[in-house]
């Protein structure tokens, strides 16, 4: 009998080489030098820092995370040392990440276009290997704080000033809580960005404590992420990989191999993952990467290209 070739788990982000598809989500993770090497030594395939901004933030008082059962809610509020500060954290977080062959994505936000453009062009000194628009954040400078990310000429206009700073591949994040999540991604496309990176969480969602008749969050409302909206974020994949056909982190809810394979499925380049280390630790990106290499095994496949859009492929010859 042949010997049985372990299949390949690298993939190619915007050109940008990973181990393996699984990367750290923006967030509580992504804060220190330390927390990013931890997390990289535990499998994962690349690291996104903590999206920073132009100024230090605060962010919201506790409670700004909760386990409701099917999934997290939370309102950090964006914390984060401001750009200066963080600078110097990327360049030492990339330091310990090279020697491991993992790539560092640096997160940035902004409450106006010329302030995208500029925490852009800083953050791209300390040599992150790609750069990722959140353009979730609020927009102070349009009527009633809309997120640029709701508007596809909104969203465009924060690409198009940060991509002659960024000498880096360029992803955007989106946001779920569109009507039409295909035209943003067409126009930040357009605009100039390389990749996508979706979904950012859903909401704003409340959860109240029936004992005290209070929203639990300090924040009253939050970000919905995990599980409950995986479902979502698969479609949002699909979808935007049938109009696009460009790299994309699929991210939301994954907790297992089962969910990374449907993100591929859907036409996922790389599969974020940020709720599940939250609540299983670093570790996760480890057994997930098992998990993964054990269904290709197990159905025969040499590597993550051959399942790359499969959904779709199916769906064609079904018509």
């Amino acid at each position: 009998m042949a010997e049985q070739l372990t299949p390949h788990l690298r993939v190619n982000l915007c050109g940008v080489p990973l181990p393996n598809p699984l990367v750290l989500a923006s967030g509580i993770l992504g804060t220190t030098a330390e927390l990013m090497e931890r997390v990289a030594k535990n499998g994962a395939g690349a690291v996104t820092c903590k999206s920073c901004g132009p100024e230090p933030r605060v962010g919201h008082p506790n409670p700004t995370v909760l386990d409701w059962g099917p999934g997290l809610i939370n309102a950090v509020g964006l914390a984060n040392p401001g750009i200066d500060e963080a600078v110097e954290i990327l360049r030492e977080a990339r330091r310990r990440l090279q020697p491991l062959g993992v790539p560092l994505i640096a997160s940035v936000f902004a409450d106006s276009v010329k302030g995208f453009a500029e925490v852009t062009r800083r953050v791209c000194q300390a040599e992150p290997d790609l750069v990722e628009l959140n353009i979730s954040c609020p927009n102070v400078e349009a009527e009633f704080g809309r997120p640029f990310s709701l508007d596809p000429e909104a969203a465009a206009e924060v690409t198009r000033a940060a991509r002659p700073v960024c000498d880096r591949p360029l992803l955007v994040k989106l946001s779920p809580n569109v009507t039409d999540v295909v035209a943003i991604g067409k126009a930040v496309i357009a605009a100039g960005a390389d990749g996508l990176t979706a979904i950012n969480t859903l909401g704003p969602g409340m959860i109240i404590d029936i004992e005290s008749g209070w929203p639990i969050l300090a924040n009253r409302v939050g970000g919905v992420s995990g599980p409950a909206i995986r479902p979502i974020a698969v479609r949002i994949v699909y979808d935007l990989w049938a109009h696009l056909h460009v790299p994309i982190i699929g991210t939301g809810g994954v907790t297992c191999g089962r969910d990374v394979i449907e993100m591929i499925m859907a036409g996922a380049t790389a599969v974020g993952i940020g709720s599940a280390v939250i609540q299983d630790g670093p570790a996760v990106f480890s057994r997930i990467a098992g998990e993964v290499r054990d269904f290709l095994t197990s159905h025969g496949y040499a590597s993550l290209n051959e399942i790359r859009g499969l959904a779709h492929a199916r769906r064609h010859m079904e018509s």
